[in-house]
């Protein structure tokens, strides 16, 4: 099978066409029968075969002459002397349905002529030709007078006829008749606007000369798409009906035909197409006003060169790019199927799969709750959790430190020391510090703050389960009935790690409350620090003359004019309080420190263990029957794979035909 890539061979093989097309071109003769070559039907057969496998519905537009025309214009008349049968005629709309034209010239003096819709194939002959398509129409689109976007395809054999491929769309009306849908302008011009707005499509735009071109629906509707007129051919019918001023309508060209004009006579029903085209020929070569157009705008044989060559170019430009679009397309789709989950047959199989979801989801969560690497979100900061982690640690502390300055600045200066002093004092040695003082200090504190470690470890796992859920979804995408399993392992395990957490914290705030001890150093630098400030305390105590205000290191600046009425505890006071004070900071810090290390342990183990065994457990135990579920492909991913296997087989059938046509053109260069 052909595979194009861009090669300096393939690039070759590509520029074959064009020099094939032109080629048939140049060999291109004027009578009707002469005017096409039979070296380019390889080509339109290339074309009506991938038409025929629908390719287009994999977004590969194919080249088309689309025609297009205002009711009653003339367009079944032009239709029937290109290809030399009759159509359907009568009032209203003739075509409902897009009816794909292929004419290929044929040597038998036998025409073979077949209808192919719904997936079946109707021969028929000439004589009942427009009757099979009435009725062909009629099982398409309906008995009423309704249309259809599902097309029809007539294949017409004959001697005489050009090898072109058209499709023969309804003709525009505004006004609904009796039996036609209120919204039938609407559902024709969607129809139309749905042909004729790809670049490939030419558009052969059939106007009568009875009528200002400028007011033709047609026009209007083409112009949306081609502006400029380069891809639009317009056919003038009626030329008989209304010579004067004809040639200075085509010449003036208001309308942008960029293809330019072809002006034709519409046979009359009793004419043979021989006679008719003999008429025709007459009429422009003797009436005094049609014989000044020119002989190259004039004629149903001049139409069907023009459009034979119209073919050949839009082919010879358009497939080489099919060739890459229907290669770049199959490798998506095989590369798309590929990614699809393995359609499981088997237990085993499905233990396969879900320990490979648990793996896959271990790394991605190693990366980014442990290692800190965050390349699989890039862009969704709540994922690089180690950066948010440190930052929930660092309001921690910031929490613990305000409630601690709030505690203390609801009573003046050592008011609450001597308060405590005051009621713990007995029967003992003066001067010597109390600890049932300290420790009763201490406990005031750390109930003062005990709520916000409770409240962080709530917080924290709220947040973990809000990263933890997404990633494992992610990796059980492919396995829908599984998901509700997963989702309700992890969040039992972050309820249970959330309890452990909620019992070490109570367990540290109990400890804390406990006893006084710590081996840091920076105790007694700090304590001694602190206590440099006594001796100036003790003199503004005793001195009533001096200021009643203190500046201490690390404290800041305090009123003690309060404390002279308590000279005889304000010393021991004052000693509580810069223990105290060096004493909390080291609890504080022992708090964020313990519980980053918690937090830390606790997700490891989470990661590395915890996990896998909370999905087993939940997979195998109670709600069971989970691994069994796998067995059964999800709609969803049923319904993607068949698409999928449909487009590689359209497209694999696709590349058939393309290369054998490349083989062709290969024979022909040679």
């Amino acid at each position: 099978m052909l595979f194009l890539k861009k090669s300096p061979k393939n690039s070759f093989k590509l520029s074959m066409i064009k020099d094939f097309v032109q080629a048939v071109q140049e060999e291109t003769l004027a009578p009707i029968v002469s005017s096409y070559n039979e070296r380019i039907r390889p080509l339109l057969d290339c074309i009506d075969r991938l038409r025929n496998l629908k390719v287009m519905q994999e977004g590969i537009q194919l080249p088309t002459i689309v025609v297009v025309g205002d009711q009653s214009s003339g367009k079944s008349s032009v239709l029937e002397s290109l290809a030399g049968i009759s159509l359907p005629r009568g009032q209203g709309i003739c075509t409902r349905v897009p009816l794909i034209m292929r004419l290929q010239s044929h040597p038998s003096p036998e025409p073979e002529l077949s209808l192919e819709f719904n997936g079946r194939v109707v021969p028929t002959d000439e004589d009942h030709i427009a009757e099979a398509i009435s009725v062909a129409t009629d099982e398409i689109a309906g008995r009423s007078k309704g249309i259809s976007n599902v097309p029809l395809t007539l294949i017409v054999k004959k001697n005489g006829v050009p090898d072109l491929t058209m499709v023969d769309l309804p003709g525009i009306t505004r006004v609904p008749v009796h039996g036609q849908p209120e919204d039938i302008y609407e559902q024709i011009s969607a129809i139309i606007m749905e042909y004729i707005k790809p670049e490939q499509s030419i558009i052969l735009n059939v106007l009568s000369a009875t009528v200002d071109f400028s007011t033709c629906e047609s026009i209007r509707m083409s112009q949306k798409v081609d502006k400029m007129g380069e891809r639009t051919l317009a056919v003038v019918t009626k030329a008989d009906k209304s010579p004067e001023g004809l040639l200075e309508k085509v010449m003036a060209d208001d309308v942008n035909i960029g293809l330019g004009y072809v002006c034709v006579r519409n046979r009359i029903e009793d004419e043979s197409y021989e006679e008719a085209r003999a008429v025709e020929a007459t009429l422009f070569e003797t009436h005094p006003l049609l014989s000044k157009i020119h002989k190259s705008t004039v004629g149903i044989p001049v139409l069907a060169q023009k459009l034979v060559q119209i073919q050949a170019t839009i082919i010879s430009k358009c497939l080489p790019d099919i060739v890459r679009k229907i290669n770049d397309k199959l490798s998506t789709s095989v590369a798309e199927l590929n990614k699809l989950p393995q359609q499981l047959k088997s237990v085993p199989e499905a233990v396969t799969a879900f320990m490979r979801i648990i793996s896959s989801a271990k790394e991605s969560l190693r990366k980014i709750f442990i290692r800190g690497e965050f390349d699989e979100y890039p862009d969704e900061k709540e994922m690089h959790c180690t950066a948010r982690l440190a930052e929930m640690l660092s309001d921690y502390y910031e929490d613990l430190q305000l409630i601690s300055i709030k505690v203390e600045q609801k009573q003046a200066f050592l008011e609450e020391e001597i308060s405590i002093l005051e009621e713990v004092k007995g029967i003992s040695l003066p001067n010597f510090l109390p600890r049932t003082a300290f420790r009763t200090s201490l406990q005031k504190m750390v109930m003062a703050i005990s709520a916000t470690p409770a409240g962080f470890v709530n917080k924290f796992w709220e947040y973990l389960q809000g990263v933890l859920v997404p990633v494992l979804m992610k990796h059980s995408d492919n396995y829908p009935q599984l998901q509700p399993s997963i989702r309700r392992a992890a969040q039992n395990l972050v309820s249970k790690k959330r309890e452990q957490s909620a019992d070490w914290v109570s367990q540290i705030i109990e400890m804390e409350k406990l006893t006084d001890y710590t081996c840091n150093p920076e105790y007694s630098a700090t304590w001694h620090d602190l206590m440099r400030s006594q001796d100036r305390f003790m003199i503004i105590m005793n001195d009533c003359t001096k200021s009643t205000s203190l500046e201490i290191d690390g404290i800041g600046e305090v009123e003690v004019g309060h404390l002279r009425n308590h000279l005889v505890v304000a010393q021991q006071a004052f000693d509580l309080k810069m223990r105290m004070t060096a004493y909390w900071k080291i609890v504080l810090r022992r708090l964020v420190d313990s519980m980053a290390l918690h937090l830390l342990f606790s997700i490891q183990n989470l990661v590395n263990k915890d996990m896998e065994t909370e999905m087993v457990n939940e997979l195998m135990g109670t709600h069971g029957g989970a691994l069994e579920r796998m067995l059964e492909e999800s709609p969803s991913i049923a319904g993607k794979r068949y698409r999928l296997n449909g487009s590689i087989k359209l497209l694999r059938d696709s590349k058939e035909i393309v290369a054998e046509i490349m083989d062709k053109i290969a024979a022909y260069a040679d």
